[in-house]
């Protein structure tokens, strides 16, 4: 069976149709898009509203209470709902730091939610990340990769790790970067006290990626670039950023998509207690305590992740004027390319759709299986 899907606005990775329409094919695919008169199908159904990619997180550590470092299956299946529920379709699920058997654990209890599309995939951030930029990660859990232990995330992930976060400076760093690229993962640059030449030297080695750009390393100088000054001018790397109010101020947001442009990737750095009230939690190994939304260590030292959701992003760059298609570029066309999948929404590509209602400013995932076409 195949299902039509018309709306006033489409938006792909690609092109922005107006008065579009979409074939979702028997196996949930794109099959065909456009303007104009449709193809005939099975089923039919039309939306008020504006359609777009589903969203692509990087990276999120839970939902509801629920740490994917450390919950049961349950709890990774109801925290990555949660995302799903608010426009997130793909979610790689971030591991903080744990012991090494805490962490090779959790990668083996999450890998069969990878396998059958619950999740995108892992994200293990941390342990080899710097003392001096932990942020919450409990330092004495922190220290430089080894080969065996490479090979221990690696086997227990068998397959379904797709990102490390890792502060290149430590001994051993662009060893384990090279390692990491041949085995299919991206490297991010993350949690970090590296000079430039050490940033430049992870970025040759392979590394991609730059883990919630301007947190978790030293602020840009003139003298000493540092990790920002390297990320900003370098077109190799693209650039997570949470964009929540609180991680990043609106002018720092302005500068990078200035600076960097075609280079943000919007994220969510979901702790557990995103979709929960304020209250005390526990990320990392620490202790967290949410206030009005804004995660901090107990002893206000450092943010703790944040509480959103990449949608919750989203709706902040379009309120500062920055045009759709850009941030559906940023939300779903980078990550899906960093991660080696189709451009989103073009034929052959997963049909994962979110409608944006305009006024309500709400982003819901849309439900297209063929053999139900019903859209919530």
């Amino acid at each position: 069976m195949s299902t039509l899907v018309r709306a006033r606005r489409i938006v792909t990775a690609t092109e922005d149709l107006r008065d579009g329409w979409l074939v979702v094919d028997d196996v949930g695919a794109v099959g065909a898009l456009g303007t104009g008169v449709p193809p005939r199908t099975d089923t039919a159904a039309t939306v008020d509203g504006t359609i777009v990619p589903g969203l692509i997180d990087l990276h999120a550590h839970g939902a509801l209470g629920h740490d994917f470092a450390t919950c049961d299956v349950d709890g990774a299946v109801a925290a990555a709902r949660h995302h799903r529920s608010r426009g997130t379709t793909s979610l790689i699920a971030s591991v903080a730091t744990g012991s090494v058997s805490d962490t090779a654990a959790a990668l083996a209890r999450l890998r069969p939610l990878v396998m059958d599309g619950t999740l995108a995939g892992l994200h293990l951030e941390g342990p080899w990340l710097s003392p001096a930029r932990r942020g919450a990660h409990r330092a004495d859990l922190l220290h430089a990769p080894t080969p065996p232990e490479v090979d221990t995330y690696l086997a227990a992930a068998d397959g379904a790790l797709r990102i490390v976060t890792l502060a290149p400076e430590l001994p051993g760093a662009l060893e384990t970067v090279h390692r990491l690229v041949a085995a299919g993962v991206v490297v991010a640059i993350g949690h970090t006290d590296a000079s430039a030449d050490q940033t430049r030297r992870a970025i040759d080695a392979g590394a991609t990626l730059v883990t919630h750009l301007f947190n978790g390393m030293p602020p840009l100088h003139h003298r000493t670039p540092g990790p920002v000054g390297v990320a900003l001018t370098d077109d190799r790397v693209l650039l997570e950023c949470i964009v929540d109010g609180h991680h990043l101020d609106a002018t720092t947001v302005d500068l990078v998509q200035r600076t960097a442009p075609g280079r943000i990737v919007l994220v969510s750095d979901a702790m557990s207690a995103t979709g929960c009230g304020d209250g005390d939690h526990t990320i990392a190994g620490s202790a967290v305590s949410v206030r009005d939304g804004v995660a901090l260590l107990a002893d206000g030292s450092s943010l703790a992740g944040s509480t959103i959701t990449v949608a919750d992003a989203a709706r902040r760059l379009l309120a500062r004027g920055i045009p759709l298609t850009e941030v559906v570029r940023a939300t779903a066309a980078r990550p899906a390319r960093l991660l080696g999948r189709p451009a989103p929404l073009t034929v052959g590509a997963p049909a994962d759709m979110v409608l944006v209602d305009a006024a309500s400013g709400r982003w819901s995932t849309l439900d297209t299986t063929p053999t139900s076409a019903v859209l919530r």
